[in-house]
Formats: structure tokens, sequence, C-alpha cells
């Protein structure tokens, strides 16, 4: 938001602003996934080998359908194709739907979606886990 002396005028900002990119080996995408604060120049700054995409919120829209759909328009706009791991931390409903829709388009831009077939059990409680070496 910016103010002017005489007016005031509004103006979107954007989560990552324009610049140089950024090179990572993993990143949690923030905010559990919600598109309010990851967008398209978020992925063509902040290019990492390996994204973790939590939230299992439907009713917040998390994780957003909108960031997912992101990764795949800013990794689309990457010099290389480098390999890329999407580790979500829930089976969502909307991950499931953009895993199946958009899977020709994943393999194209060299991303893969792991799927958790393990679960790990701490003090009562049990949870889906993956193993990530780097």
């Amino acid at each position: 938001i910016s103010k002017g002396p005489a007016n005031t005028k509004l103006t979107k900002s954007t989560a990552v602003p324009p610049g140089p990119p950024v090179y990572l080996d993993l990143v949690y995408i923030p905010n559990h996934s919600n598109s309010k604060n990851v967008d398209v120049e978020f992925f063509k700054r902040i290019r990492s080998s390996y994204y973790v995409v939590s939230g299992n919120d439907a009713a917040a829209e998390e994780p957003s359908r909108a960031v997912l759909d992101s990764l795949l328009e800013g990794k689309a706009q990457w010099e290389s194709n480098m390999q890329v791991t999407l580790i979500p931390t829930h089976d969502s409903e909307v991950m499931r739907e953009w895993y199946q829709e958009t899977h020709e388009k994943q393999q194209d831009l060299n991303i893969m979606v792991l799927a958790s077939s393990s679960t790990v059990v701490m003090q009562d409680e049990s949870f889906p886990a993956c193993k990530i070496e780097l």
C-alpha cells in the first residue's frame, strides 16, 4: 500500500519481488501453500530441487490449486529442465485432482510428486512421512 499526499493509492504487492533467481535444495512453501502469499513469481525466482507443500484444510483452500498451478507456470520459464520433486505433507483432494489433471505437464517439466507410503508413530500419534536424501 502506498499513500500519496493528495490521495490514497492501493497497489498489489507481490510475495516475491522480481529479480534474479535464487537456487536452493529444499523449500517449504510458506503459509500452508496459500495463494495469497505464493504466486508464479515465487516459483520463477525461488528455484529448488524439492518443494514441501503443506496444508490439509479444504475450507481454507489449503493447499491452493492456484499455488500448484503457479509451480507449473513458473517452472516452465526456467532456462534448465532440472528435476523438481514436490513433497505433499498431506493427502488432499486438491493435490490428487491437480496431480491427475496435470500429470502430463508435470512429466514435460520434469516434476515428480512423492506419495508417502510410510508412517511415523510418535507419542501416540501417527502420520505419513517421506525420507529425503540430499
